[in-house]
């Protein structure tokens, strides 16, 4: 009989990803070694893929959540140190009521009391993030992980009503204060970047933001958020000798096709020694709320004196102390001044849109179409463009990539380059579209604006020069 289920298993060679076809799962937070491996202990029963469950040693049918849940499993095991402190299934009381908790890891020194709770049952974040902060809550547990194998959330449980992000989970022989108090530079930003190892988008994080924290504020949502890209900005652009060291190493060490493999440019730059690079200062690490919103503040005055004429001199962030530390832990893992600028824009134009969009006659131009407009009229390097209805300045931002063949990448211009960037001008009524708009410019034109605050309609002195071209 063993010998049958061995040919079974051999010759069954099922893909995981035909077990998750139709489903809301996915694979692509775990490496293809893990995959392999879970792929190899698949044999069929009753023409349906089965498995030895990795903590509970009995026979199980693979389904999608099932399949998550073994890899994660793995994950914890062999990455973090878990083994033989892990139970699937595992009762968590709510009155008279008892629900299962999908994993749990309990403390090292109290077997019994739960430290870590992962839901994978629920594949929707936002239904994901309910369950486990119930059954965080009902267990006083202080760690929390969602996953759907597509993407990932950690969190650190401070009450019953927020949970703040974390960058990672602590290993077996870490704390959580070690995990929150780790020095952090340019190198790990990019090693541990929430947006490709986390499956998110930057705008998926703010409308996140928004349910969780934002909504109960009592502030603008458009304004705070935007101090806070903007101030995050300020601050990985302070690490931009890091940066440049580097892009040096990753273009003389590793081939092209490898730059683009993201987990292979995250293996090589684990052993880059970053002993000499500048710490990231918008990070919660730990500290009181209170010293973190000083800090916060500070590096915003900072960015607001080099950027200026995005923000007025005497602007606050707003939010309260305890606001702040929640937006900060989900703001800090993200690299914003991606190789992909996109990433930016998306979340600037949903901003803007939630806040304005049709309010004043206000409709913006899907990025798409723009790139093909600025294709057709292929503007050419020494010309003076003009957009007098600039909203958040994507016509603007996509000449200046057009001109400079930097294509939504966030690389050093030229001086000669420069020259052309300063011919490409933007105009527009509404101040805050015009602060976005600014900033996205800063970005793309490596620190230089031309965008202003006027209305078209009106002639105004300060326009009255001559523009050999215009556009848009």
């Amino acid at each position: 009989m063993n010998d049958l289920i061995g040919y079974i298993k051999e010759t069954a060679k099922i893909a995981l990803s035909s077990i998750l076809k139709g489903s809301e799962y996915d694979l692509s937070i775990f490496t293809n070694d893990e995959i392999a491996w879970l792929e190899e202990r698949i044999y069929l029963k009753n023409e349906k893929p089965y498995v030895e469950c990795i903590s509970r040693g009995k026979e199980i049918q693979l389904k999608p959540e099932e399949v998550v849940r073994q890899l994660f499993t793995k994950k914890l095991i062999d990455q973090y140190g878990y083994k033989g402190r892990i139970k699937f299934e595992h009762s968590v009381q709510f009155g008279r009521e008892t629900k299962s908790a999908d994993i749990v890891v309990f403390d090292k020194d109290r077997p019994t009391v739960e430290y870590i709770i992962v839901e994978v049952k629920k594949p929707k974040l936002k239904d994901g993030k309910e369950q486990l902060k119930s059954y965080c809550n009902a267990t006083g547990t202080p760690i929390g992980i969602w996953t759907n194998g597509g993407q990932i959330s950690y969190y650190n449980r401070k009450d019953p009503n927020y949970f703040e992000d974390l960058t990672d989970i602590p290993k077996a022989d870490q704390t959580l204060a070690d995990i929150l108090k780790e020095r952090f530079t340019w190198r790990d930003l990019v090693i541990k970047d929430k947006i490709p190892n986390e499956g998110k988008s930057l705008k998926m994080i703010i409308t996140e933001m928004e349910d969780e924290v934002l909504a109960n504020a009592g502030v603008d949502v458009f304004e705070e958020v935007f101090k806070l890209i903007f101030t995050k900005l300020y601050d990985e652009s302070k690490s931009k000798d890091d940066k440049a060291f580097i892009d040096r190493m990753v273009r003389r060490e590793l081939k092209p096709e490898e730059i683009g493999n993201y987990e292979r440019l995250k293996e090589f730059l684990k052993n880059i020694d970053d002993n000499d690079f500048r710490v990231l200062e918008f990070r919660n690490t730990g500290q009181t709320e209170s010293d973190l919103k000083k800090k916060i503040q500070s590096l915003f005055d900072e960015a607001k004196k080099k950027w200026h004429g995005v923000f007025p001199e005497d602007s606050k962030i707003d939010l309260s102390p305890s606001h702040l530390s929640i937006c900060v832990s989900s703001f800090q893992d993200i690299k914003l001044f991606n190789s992909n600028l996109q990433v930016i824009d998306e979340a600037f134009e949903y901003l803007v849109n939630k806040s304005s969009k049709g309010e004043k006659g206000q409709y913006f131009t899907p990025r798409h179409v723009i790139d093909m407009c600025v294709k057709m009229l292929n503007p050419k390097k020494g010309e003076y463009m003009i957009d007098t209805a600039a909203g958040s300045c994507g016509f603007t931002v996509h000449t200046i990539f057009y001109l400079t063949g930097h294509l939504f990448e966030n690389k050093e211009i030229s001086a000669e380059e420069k020259e052309d960037v300063l011919k490409v001008f933007g105009i527009d009524f509404d101040e805050k579209v015009v602060r976005v708009a600014r900033t996205l410019n800063l970005i793309a034109g490596d620190g230089e604006t031309n965008v202003l605050h006027i209305n078209s309609l009106i002639m105004n002195d300060g326009m009255r020069q001559p523009i050999t071209r215009i556009g848009f």
